[in-house]
């Protein structure tokens, strides 16, 4: 049953990975928390581990189809990195006191996206080639500080930094929907390693077949979504990521809670 389990956080992670630019973590921490009894600083190791690959993945999708900007995302990532690695101690420490409040979190996180993707989806925006000569120094050194401190929160609750970034390069710098997941992907697979590497040296306990098995099935949901996205209606991707990880945070909360 539990092995069920972590194939179905993974291609779930996967899924949500490649059609909006989520963290894994919305997905596998909870799941992990709630359902197969993980502490929350293990279940976000994990959880970080397969977002590496997967946002990796999933950004060369979206590169393949120009659909990212790397001159303003590179600037970004940098403070996004600094950010990562102090979140991920401060989440440490606050995994000591609270072993579960990380796992919380996440889960509230989780329901807070369903609702904003239904509620207020994204559908407008520039391209890549056209922002770049669009965006003003002011907006890109705001995107920068806004990075670091998605960055940290990344790296403290092992989660939201997708759709953080994801408001970042749609709202501040006016990137449409798929431009905006494609970049914040590419950020996102940095920051997801620094926090993945920041865990596992702080003493986070690692389950090789477990971890195996999301980051494979991860892999294999975010190479078929990502696919799909870039050809999707984006009022459409908004419909049916919204309606799943609504699904999902309750589910999980409901389960915990029991």
């Amino acid at each position: 049953m539990l092995y069920l389990v972590y194939i179905l956080a993974g291609i779930v992670a996967g899924v949500v990975t490649g059609l909006a630019g989520l963290s894994a973590a919305v997905v596998i921490t909870p799941l992990l928390v709630s359902v197969c009894g993980w502490q929350s600083y293990d279940a976000v190791t994990v959880a970080l581990s397969a977002d590496v690959l997967a946002s990796l993945l999933t950004a060369y999708t979206y590169y393949k189809n120009r659909n990212i900007d790397l001159k303003n995302g590179m600037l970004v990532t940098i403070t996004a990195f600094i950010g990562s690695i102090i979140g991920s101690y401060s989440g440490y420490l606050f995994s000591q006191s609270q072993p579960d409040g990380l796992g919380y979190i996440s889960m509230a996180t989780t329901i807070f996206l369903g609702i904003k993707f239904l509620v207020k989806p994204i559908e407008k925006g520039h391209d890549a080639k056209s922002g770049i000569n669009q965006i003003s120094k002011k907006k890109i050194l705001q995107a920068m500080f806004l990075g670091c401190a998605i960055g940290w929160i990344c790296g403290f609750t092992g989660s939201g930094g997708g759709i953080l970034m994801l408001t970042v390069f749609t709202l501040l710098l006016g990137y449409n929907l798929k431009v905006a997941v494609g970049t914040s992907t590419m950020i996102m697979t940095l920051i997801a390693l620094t926090g993945a590497i920041s865990h596992i040296s702080m003493g986070a306990i690692l389950q090789p077949i477990p971890m195996l098995l999301v980051t494979i099935f991860c892999l294999i949901g975010a190479y078929v979504s990502a696919k799909f996205a870039n050809k999707c209606e984006i009022k459409k991707l908004n419909r049916i990521v919204g309606t799943c990880l609504g699904i999902l945070g309750i589910v999980t909360i409901l389960i915990k809670l029991i």
